[in-house]
């Protein structure tokens, strides 16, 4: 019964049901960034308009549902790797995209307890959000070093848990300071050394 579950792909949702299913991550997104971490499921429910049956069916769990937000707003920062780099240079749309991961983590406590609580459970959302994530990364790390300008020989495995280590800090302009210094201190480590 599990392996038919396993391979039997998820139907669409009706087009209502994704309107609330839309509605509620909407919600629950900005409510997020308010709550300092502390999100109410009757809170979100109330202010999309819809029944508390109805968030449960879409995500059974706070944790689903703070996932949800997390995954779709990780999605968005991976879409910005286009716009960085027909806008600037490969070296600085590295650098501000790293900058902007850095700085999406500090804004949203609980964030990386949350992605290592899921990781560990191997959740199919943390995995789809880390996939997505590396793959933005890595095509911003090989458009630096076509450009020859950083090391080949460091991936986005390896340089994401060091980004991601700010996300550690609170969200204040001292600790922002710092994030910015931790990120050009990686950024420096990338550079090729230039042979005078």
């Amino acid at each position: 019964m599990a392996g038919a579950d396993e391979t039997t792909p998820a139907r669409p949702l009706r087009a209502d049901a994704r309107r609330n299913r839309d509605r509620l991550l909407a919600v629950a997104t900005e409510l997020l960034a308010d709550s300092r971490g502390q999100l109410s499921l009757e809170a979100v429910a109330r202010q999309a308009g819809v029944g508390i049956a109805t968030l449960y069916r879409h995500f059974p769990t706070r944790e689903a549902l703070v996932l949800a937000v997390y995954n779709h707003e990780m999605e968005q920062l991976g879409q910005r790797v286009d716009e960085l780099l027909a806008s600037h240079g490969p070296d600085e749309a590295l650098a501000r995209w790293l900058g902007e991961l850095s700085q999406y983590g500090m804004t949203r406590p609980g964030v990386s307890d949350a992605f290592r609580v899921a990781a560990a459970s191997q959740d199919e959302v943390v995995h789809h959000t880390y996939t997505h994530i590396t793959t933005a990364l890595t095509r911003l790390l090989e458009a630096a070093a076509r450009a020859g300008s950083t090391r080949t020989d460091i991936g986005a495995d390896d340089l994401l848990p060091a980004v991601c280590g700010t996300w550690e800090l609170p969200d204040t302009p001292a600790a922002r300071q710092q994030a910015d210094r931790l990120v050009n201190l990686l950024l420096d480590g990338l550079r090729v050394m230039r042979r005078p």
